[in-house]
């Protein structure tokens, strides 16, 4: 990683001089500019056709992060979505079958405890 970005650094530095030195000749008298206009031509050409296969390069990667996100993130989604709907009606099977029951139960047996405290034979 370090020595990527020592070679950007390099790499721009570099480009800064040669653009300056550049600059300097240009402001010679008696610089032949067409020739020089036509050697910046065909580096803007190039630097054209860079742009176009880092921009294929671009789309080929958004082509493969959507299928990506279209066969693995989506059923691991839909998967996740069952398992919640599982998990809520087990829930709701508990609820009924155990939790009512035993608050039934509860409330007889307090109901016991509290007859048989009025009627003196259980003491609080």
């Amino acid at each position: 990683m370090k020595r990527t970005v020592t070679y950007v650094i390099v790499g721009a530095v570099l480009l800064v001089a040669l653009l300056s030195v550049a600059v300097y000749f240009l402001l010679q008298p008696g610089t032949p500019t067409d020739r020089i206009r036509d050697v910046f031509i065909i580096v803007v050409a190039l630097e054209t056709l860079v742009i176009g296969v880092a921009l294929i390069v671009l789309i080929v990667q958004l082509a493969s992060l959507i299928n990506l996100l279209q066969n693995e993130v989506r059923p691991i989604l839909h998967a996740t979505n069952e398992t919640v709907n599982t998990l809520r009606g087990t829930a709701e099977f508990l609820g009924e079958s155990v939790v009512e029951p035993v608050i039934k139960l509860n409330g007889y047996l307090a109901g016991l405890g509290r007859m048989l405290e009025l009627m003196g034979i259980r003491k609080k």
